[in-house]
């Protein structure tokens, strides 16, 4: 029923322009570099904009575009969009704020009309007050920050639901940086008709999209078990991690005046998570730490973890923030110990977490991990690999990636320091390793993973 917002054959940009700075401007640019459908500009300013023939109307277009993307003032959005009715469009993202969210009269009036004309003709509509879409398989970009602003990420398979524009290309951007790859983000603003809900239903059928980020501000009165019923069939294939925002009653005021969201009782939200499935982040951080995880690595079938490190005190900070997150760190097994005596100096401690001391090198950590990683009674590892330490010389992060694949369980790392850090940082996780700068974060990231392999594992 939304498909056409992301698989248009055709678009129609009201409010198309040439001049800098202009929204329209960008938006046009967008559809240039990268769409391979029939673009219409409609602005009764122009004859030709960027080398395309410019209509003065809606009524004017050669056929009804599949798409239509409204960037004009407020004011003019409920008679183009008649027009747009009239011409037989029947998907349309309203760019322009000026709506309920601005708390006046005119603006609800204006959002009221706006849904009369949607169901008189049946148009699905995203926003209004929204950036829209972001599709890197079809093209569609109705993000206006320049890519000097914002730069787009790869072709991928995180999907990201989002009421906040600020936010959603926030994460693009970060993605981007980060080498992320994304299939589609979609800022939907005061969802004055298309919601998470059909997002989430929509996300439910995408082949292109393996995990779901999700940022909220409110529900739409009545929808709350529509989402819960719709979150629970999603998560049975893909997993969906959200950030709910305005859990306070000062933050609920601020969504209220950001997108005319109805925040409500955080409580309820949370119970709705819980039931739906969906893995609650706390901040920004944590849901990109929750990301990399989902995106690299296989589920887990249990809750036991052992931690293999070069530094100690890491290692007790890590048992802390494990089994603060629920898991089992099991004593090493009696053969485990013996094995591994066998292999180690008598100074290494053998007893889980088990601490390969500041002398250690690539080889002693391979030996130990080849003990570990088959084992059927190890879940998941933590390896921390403090690089300042001269035994480490980068052979450890070429077997941690090969190891994934050859052990099918999780492996994730935390690298803490400056430049050497951030070295193997990267060619760890260029290759699939997740890695961590605190422990803490390490465990949380690994509990969505065990938490969502629990819910999988009912599932199927």
């Amino acid at each position: 029923m939304i498909d056409k917002f992301f698989n248009p054959g055709s678009v129609a940009i009201i409010g198309a322009s040439d001049k800098p700075g202009k929204v329209g401007k960008v938006i046009l640019e967008n559809f240039l570099k990268k769409f391979n459908g029939k673009i219409y500009p409609v602005n009764p300013n122009y004859d030709v904009i960027m080398g395309l023939k410019c209509y003065k109307s809606v009524s004017e277009l050669p056929e009804a575009p599949d798409l239509a993307v409204i960037v004009i003032p407020a004011p003019g959005v409920p008679s183009v969009l008649e027009e747009l009715g009239a011409k037989g469009t029947r998907a349309v993202v309203i760019i322009s704020g000026g709506f309920r969210e601005t708390n006046t009269p005119q603006g609800e009036m204006l959002e009221e009309k706006v849904k009369e004309i949607a169901g008189k003709y049946g148009i699905r509509i995203i926003g209004p007050n929204c950036i829209g879409i972001f599709d890197n398989w079809s093209g569609v970009d109705t993000f206006f920050l320049p890519d000097e602003k914002m730069k787009r990420p790869p072709k991928g398979h995180v999907g990201f639901i989002s009421q906040s524009g600020a936010f959603a290309s926030a994460i693009i951007d970060w993605m981007a940086y980060n080498n992320i790859g994304v299939s589609r983000a979609v800022s939907y603003g005061n969802k004055v008709d298309v919601d998470d809900v059909d997002l989430l239903r929509f996300f439910t059928e995408d082949d292109k999209t393996k995990i779901v980020l999700m940022y909220m501000e409110g529900l739409k009165t009545s929808r709350g078990k529509e989402f819960i019923k719709a979150a629970r069939e999603l998560v049975k294939v893909k997993p969906v991690v959200i950030y709910k925002a305005g859990k306070t009653s000062r933050g609920s005021m601020a969504a209220a005046s950001h997108t005319a969201a109805l925040a409500g009782d955080y409580s309820l939200y949370r119970s709705a998570i819980k039931q739906a499935g969906l893995i609650e982040a706390e901040s920004f951080d944590e849901i990109m730490d929750i990301a990399k995880v989902f995106l690299t690595q296989p589920l887990m079938n249990g809750n036991r973890v052992y931690v293999v490190t070069d530094a100690g005190g890491v290692g007790v900070m890590l048992t802390d923030a494990l089994t603060t997150q629920g898991f089992e760190m099991p004593r090493t097994p009696p053969d485990l110990k013996e094995e591994l005596r066998s292999i180690l100096p008598a100074h290494c401690i053998v007893e889980n977490p088990i601490d390969l001391t500041g002398d250690t090198d690539d080889e002693r950590y391979m030996k130990v991990l080849e003990k570990i990683l088959p084992r059927n009674d190890v879940d998941a590892v933590v390896v921390v690999a403090l690089p300042q330490v001269p035994g480490i010389r980068g052979l450890l992060a070429d077997y941690l990636i090969e190891s994934k694949n050859k052990y099918g369980k999780p492996i994730i790392a935390v690298a803490i320091g400056g430049e050497e850090a951030k070295k193997i940082s990267l060619k760890l996780e260029s290759g699939g390793i997740p890695v961590f700068e605190s422990p803490e974060r390490a465990a949380k990231a690994l509990k969505a993973l065990y938490t969502y392999s629990m819910i999988k594992k009912r599932c199927d």
